[in-house]
């Protein structure tokens, strides 16, 4: 055995630096060994479209300082894959043959883009996917060794709407490839994805929904074509597949850790084994409005667990209050963010909904039982942040209800402890 470190982390993104700054609030010295199959300095992976698009450069990727490892004195093994952990022996191998043993382990691997495996001629030269740094410079290059000038996005998710936005910010004629009925299905209602798919026909980014790709059609081994399962075929120099990713599961699989979606946690991240913990997209954790156990892969949440997760294996006892899923994602020049339940599951639960079509803007707010359980912005996101702190905190709000749909809508109208609570920073954790 190479080392026995008393904290591995297994993950170089959110999750792992938040692991980090957790496990250093509790213990300043314990060695800490960081390991991540990718080369690169800790960066932050929602940049990677506006890397490509050229809104940031490589400098402006860093998620934390050139200096960030020395610091928080973490041996970073950059550029090393785990490909197998044992609990039972308190070690994991790596690619290169080599064993490392732990005291306390953290699995924030994330999540494996999908690529479907029905869809023919998906080898060919000129299809990614985009994740990571590697695949923003991948596409760069080969958009400039062969002049790509049209391109297919299949997926009409949020990964789907960034690759995008870069694409139109390259000035490469773009069409989106939509299985569901609606872009943004997952995350929004069928107002704003329409609100959203006018915005983006007006910048000439063709929309087909209700379809998806069947073949990827190459000619010398680069792709020219997409045909869809509808019939149609559409010409193009470049292909990503943007539906999604999966809990990058693979290194624990056959062991005692538990998987359900992704690797199942409770809410103080740990697995169904002594001293194995995970956070991020990997983590099945506990959902704040249902309770169930759901993977749920955005940004705060990632951080959230991360946190929880360092704090706990370094002696403390923290608690993950559950995740709330919450998108965000810039269509063209129009802010969008959703948060929660965002169409009513049942007739219990009411909408109240504010839409002005030419202005692009539009609010809606979901109740459940006096509480806001969820909502959706577009275009006008300035009251988000007021109303995600109202779903995390499971406030009654029928005696201001009236008002919550309303742009004059702010802290004046919340109840006056609360509002203390909120100026003082302990109020919502929003």
């Amino acid at each position: 055995m190479k080392s026995k470190s008393k904290y591995l982390i297994i993950g170089n993104s959110v999750a792992a630096v938040a692991a980090v700054s957790g496990i250093r609030q509790i213990d300043e010295s314990g060695e800490i060994t960081l390991v991540s199959r990718e080369p690169h300095h800790t960066y932050s992976r929602p940049l990677i479209t506006y890397l490509l698009g050229g809104k940031v450069t490589e400098e402006q990727m860093a998620y934390r300082p050139a200096d960030w490892y020395e610091k928080s004195n973490v041996n970073a093994l950059l550029g090393t894959e785990i490909t197998r952990v044992n609990p039972d022996e308190h070690t994991v191998e790596t690619a290169d043959g080599e064993t490392l043993g732990y005291e306390k382990l953290l699995i924030a691997t994330g999540g494996t883009p999908i690529v479907p495996g029905n869809v023919a001629g998906t080898d060919a030269a000129g299809v990614f996917t985009f994740t990571t740094w590697d695949d923003a410079k991948a596409i760069e290059a080969y958009i400039a060794e062969h002049g790509v000038e049209s391109a297919v996005v299949v997926g009409g998710g949020l990964i789907g709407l960034k690759s995008v936005e870069a694409l139109i910010e390259l000035g490469i004629q773009t069409t989106v490839v939509e299985l569901a009925e609606t872009m943004l299905s997952a995350s929004f209602d069928r107002t704003a994805s329409e609100l959203a798919q006018r915005r983006l026909a007006e910048e000439g980014v063709q929309v087909r929904t209700s379809t998806t790709t069947e073949e990827i059609l190459a000619q010398e081994g680069r792709v020219v074509a997409a045909k869809l399962t509808d019939g149609e075929t559409i010409p193009c120099g470049l292909v990503i597949f943007a539906i999604g990713v999966l809990p990058a599961t693979e290194i624990v699989e056959g062991t005692d850790i538990e998987i359900d979606r992704g690797i199942v946690v409770d809410d103080r991240m740990r697995t169904s084994v002594e001293d194995v913990y995970a956070a991020g997209d990997v983590a099945q954790a506990r959902e704040l409005i249902c309770g169930e156990k759901r993977c749920i892969a955005i940004f705060p949440n990632a951080f959230r667990q991360g946190d929880v997760a360092g704090r706990n294996m370094a002696g403390g006892d923290a608690s993950f209050e559950g995740g709330l899923v919450m998108n965000s994602v810039t269509v063209v020049d129009v802010p969008t963010i959703s948060v929660g339940v965002t169409e009513p599951l049942d007739d219990s639960y009411e909408t109240m909904v504010q839409l002005d079509e030419d202005a692009y803007t539009y609010r809606k707010i979901v109740l459940h039982d006096g509480r806001i359980v969820g909502a959706v912005f577009v275009g006008d996101i300035e009251r988000a942040g007021i109303i995600t702190g109202l779903i995390r905190e499971g406030l009654d709000v029928s005696n201001f209800r009236d008002m919550l749909i309303s742009r004059d809508f702010g802290l004046i109208q919340l109840p006056t402890e609360y509002r203390r609570r909120v100026i003082s920073g302990t109020g919502t954790r929003a």
